[in-house]
């Protein structure tokens, strides 16, 4: 039945959901890749699809900006809507310094400054950490795209400020080998665990943030994802 917040038939989306977080870019996407897309959410403009690709069932829809925002989306069709996997595919801001503008980020695990995974199981600190199998997937599409040194794999921070940052934390950051920041794959990771299903974050870096010389405007943010798009849907079918 519907929820608070996707307003869709419990059979109406495919296993494996792709979710960027704007959703223009989720209408975007199922137009250029879904045979015979249709619209299954509309709540709030949070537009869903869900069609066919590669004679595969495939969902796509927005998640919205933030980790409380993808908590919502991913707890509801994890919990409701039968579906096994999320991948995130979206922007980032680069931090490791060899993380240039455009490059694919496949985010095995997620630091966070959020209080969102810290009351899961009282009195540990959680490891938000991606589906071994989906990151492995998606890591063989970029090594088979040749993507030689645009491809990376590792840890980055899912923040929740995005003006306000703390003196001297996206240095260590760097220092501890995190590889860029955003705002969602944390809390993903954390729905996931806690349904024993599968997430996944792969990501665009749009502009680094110690290193300003070539970022991408805001119509590039929205067009300029291909290659991490191409990943997520690997990672989507295997």
């Amino acid at each position: 039945m519907a929820t608070p917040h996707i307003n869709a038939e419990p059979t109406d989306f495919a296993p494996a959901v792709l979710m960027p977080g704007d959703p223009r870019r989720a209408q975007r996407i199922a137009e250029s890749v879904l045979e015979s897309p249709r619209l299954v959410n509309d709540v709030r403009g949070m537009l869903g699809f869900t069609g066919t690709y590669q004679g595969k069932p495939l969902s796509v829809m927005g998640s919205g900006m933030g980790q409380p925002s993808f908590s919502i989306y991913a707890t509801e069709l994890f919990s409701q809507f039968g579906v096994e996997r999320i991948i995130r595919v979206g922007t980032a801001g680069g931090i490791g310094e060899d993380v240039k503008v455009g490059d694919v980020v496949i985010a095995t695990g997620a630091h966070t400054d959020s209080a969102m995974n810290q009351l899961r199981i009282p009195g540990v600190s959680f490891s938000a950490v991606a589906d071994f199998r989906l990151a492995m997937a998606a890591y063989q599409a970029g090594v088979e795209a040749e993507l030689g040194d645009r491809l990376h794999a590792g840890t980055i921070i899912s923040r929740d400020h995005f003006y306000f940052t703390p003196e001297g934390q996206t240095d260590r950051l760097a220092h501890y080998g995190t590889l860029c920041v955003e705002m969602e794959a944390a809390a993903l990771y954390g729905v996931a665990a806690e349904f024993g299903k599968q997430a996944l974050a792969v990501l665009t870096i749009s502009d680094h943030l110690l290193d300003h010389s070539a970022d991408m405007d805001a119509s590039e943010r929205e067009t300029r994802f291909q290659d991490s798009l191409q990943l997520a849907l690997a990672a989507a079918l295997s």
